[in-house]
């Protein structure tokens, strides 16, 4: 398949690998950001100017940008942190950048696309949601009682947790996806859910009703990647097939038709067996694959761009007959090749 379109769902480190694979496969990469960052610079300015928190936005754009020597200056600038003690200190560029761009534009979207043509992104980086939203979990292991729970609210706090997090909502509930994003996944060849901070980047995309609703209408192959090891706090402990299990329980109408998971993160054929059981729950095919960049915790972007092309040339052999496309999230039912979609 030449240029497919790739959407990446995610947030933060996670999702720039992703992307970081997906551009080496074709020009028509849109990311769909998570939302609820609570920290650092991000938790700053939202709590200041009440604003889509632009960090991980931000990072969408940096790994999307033009390799020519404009767009990689402008990558460089955005990424860029204040130093020193004052009021600037710890904000990148771009987060400041997108936040004026937002009051001035009043549309987060049109502040996203106008730095994306700045920085030369051929793509689009698109939030999940058009507000900014908060994470609330159940954790289990803070109280002397192991059979209770505690409920953490803020993504910091659900990230860092010396608990065990058991399940998360977004607040407000049921929250709106971005038309554009709904739009995007209906119009995709390949979506591409995770890798990233389970609970935290991941998950998230599954508890807007409007991305479940496109998720399962699209005709798009849908994969799911999973981390190369688990994560202190949020995570710490799970194996391969407990995220898998967490988030199919999160999600029970979500299917996808493939796992990536780095085959040294699971080398035993009874646990490959295992996993591949409960990949069930999804009704997905697990993919083992080498994607791992050695002597790191991080994704290898052309490993990982191989694994995905695997994929797509495995959705072009079981291809089904076209259909009409389903209504997207602006009552606008679209078809392949229309000019709308993009």
């Amino acid at each position: 398949m030449s240029d497919p379109r790739i959407v990446a769902l995610g947030g933060g480190h996670g999702l720039y690998a992703t992307l970081s694979a997906a551009r080496r496969l074709t020009a028509y990469v849109t990311a769909v950001v998570t939302v609820a960052d609570d920290g650092g610079s991000s938790g700053r300015l939202r709590a200041e100017l009440d604003i889509v928190p632009p960090g991980d936005l931000r990072m969408a754009l940096a790994a999307l940008a033009s390799d020519s020597p404009q767009g990689r200056l402008w990558a460089t600038i955005i990424q860029h942190r204040f130093g020193g003690t004052g009021a600037l200190a710890g904000h990148p560029i771009g987060n400041l950048l997108l936040a004026g761009l937002d009051e001035v534009l009043a549309d987060p979207v049109a502040a996203l696309d106008e730095l994306g043509r700045v920085l030369g992104v051929r793509g689009r980086v698109l939030p999940m949601c058009p507000i900014g939203l908060k994470i609330e979990a159940d954790v289990a292991g803070l109280e002397s009682d192991p059979r209770m729970s505690r409920v953490i609210r803020g993504q910091v706090a659900v990230a860092t947790t010396p608990g065990q997090v058991r399940r998360v909502r977004l607040l407000p509930g049921h929250p709106p996806a971005t038309p554009q994003a709904v739009d995007a996944i209906m119009a995709a060849d390949l979506v591409v859910l995770g890798p990233g901070s389970w609970f935290s980047s991941v998950i998230p995309h599954v508890l807007v009703p409007g991305l479940v609703s496109a998720l399962q209408a699209t005709t798009a192959r849908r994969a799911l990647v999973l981390n190369l090891a688990d994560e202190p706090g949020e995570t710490a402990g799970f194996s391969a097939e407990r995220h898998v299990h967490v988030l199919a329980q999160h999600a029970p109408d979500i299917t996808v038709d493939d796992i990536i998971v780095d085959e040294a993160r699971v080398p035993g054929q009874r646990e490959r067996d295992q996993l591949r059981r409960t990949a069930g729950l999804l009704q997905a095919d697990v993919v083992f694959a080498d994607v791992s960049r050695p002597g790191t915790p991080l994704h290898d972007p052309a490993k990982l761009a191989s694994a995905l092309q695997g994929v797509l040339a495995r959705g072009e052999a079981v291809a089904p007959p076209a259909a009409t496309a389903p209504l997207a999230a602006d009552g606008i039912r679209r078809e392949r090749g229309d000019d709308t979609w993009r």
